[in-house]
């Protein structure tokens, strides 16, 4: 039997082409809504980001935040067991389970019947994927280390494009930054060069050493520069 259906490779890897929007929270969510629809049996899941400690986290129900919350109150768990233990973490039947009794009896209560925990390496953090199931022995007749395997791959793609897009977004923030930045200070030289009849290259170094002098950014001082003669004569700067 196969532990996962064809349609999550399909859905884990749309995960991975990055658009305007994206963020390791919507990738977060996207992995929940994921494996409870593509992992035969499982009912719901929740994933959590983890380096020396919880980053971030998501469910696909309400009912598994309140779980895995009592888990961590509790102190004991699957999800805490995979984590210490860097080994996935399955439990067939938590009505007969002894290991953590006071987490079996709040997962019953939320008709919760079995679960998976995988702890998934992901460069420099860790995925600690939970798979729950309505029914006792859901996750027993398949191996996990296929589906592993499968989050692993879609899941590295997934992060390593959001890093590049963040990285391409930064740049182009910091373009346009410069660009306008650069902008205003032809206006503030401008002003200068209209004031006092210098050349281009006086008037910037004019400005340099007003920044110098005031310990503030060319940039910040040509703003301040343009806003008031905007204030005083109304209108654009002369160029």
């Amino acid at each position: 039997m196969r532990m996962f259906s064809p349609a999550l490779a399909r859905d884990l890897a749309a995960l991975g082409r990055v658009h305007e929007g994206t963020s390791m929270e919507s990738v977060l969510r996207g992995i929940t809504g994921a494996v409870a629809v593509g992992v035969p049996g499982c009912a719901g899941g929740t994933v959590e980001l983890r380096r020396d400690e919880r980053l971030m986290f998501s469910a696909s129900h309400s009912d598994l935040i309140a779980l895995v919350d009592r888990e961590q109150a509790l102190g004991e768990g699957p999800a805490l067991e995979a984590v210490a233990s860097r080994r996935n973490v399955l439990v067939p039947d938590l009505l007969q389970e002894t290991r953590w009794p006071r987490y079996a009896a709040t997962a019953v209560h939320y008709g919760v019947r079995a679960a998976l925990v995988l702890p998934i390496a992901i460069e420099d953090a860790t995925l600690v994927l939970g798979l729950y199931a309505v029914r006792p022995g859901a996750f027993t007749g398949g191996s996990a280390d296929p589906l592993a395997a499968l989050l692993t791959e879609h899941l590295t793609v997934a992060l390593a494009n959001i890093s590049d897009y963040d990285e391409v977004l930064t740049d182009a923030a910091q373009l346009q930054e410069a660009l306008a930045g650069r902008s205003v200070i032809d206006q503030a030289k401008g002003i200068i060069m209209h004031a006092s009849g210098c050349s281009a290259e006086a008037a910037f170094d004019e400005l340099r050493r007003l920044s110098q002098h005031h310990q503030v950014k060319v940039a910040d001082l040509a703003r301040l520069l343009v806003s008031e003669h905007q204030s005083k004569h109304g209108g654009a700067a002369p160029s």
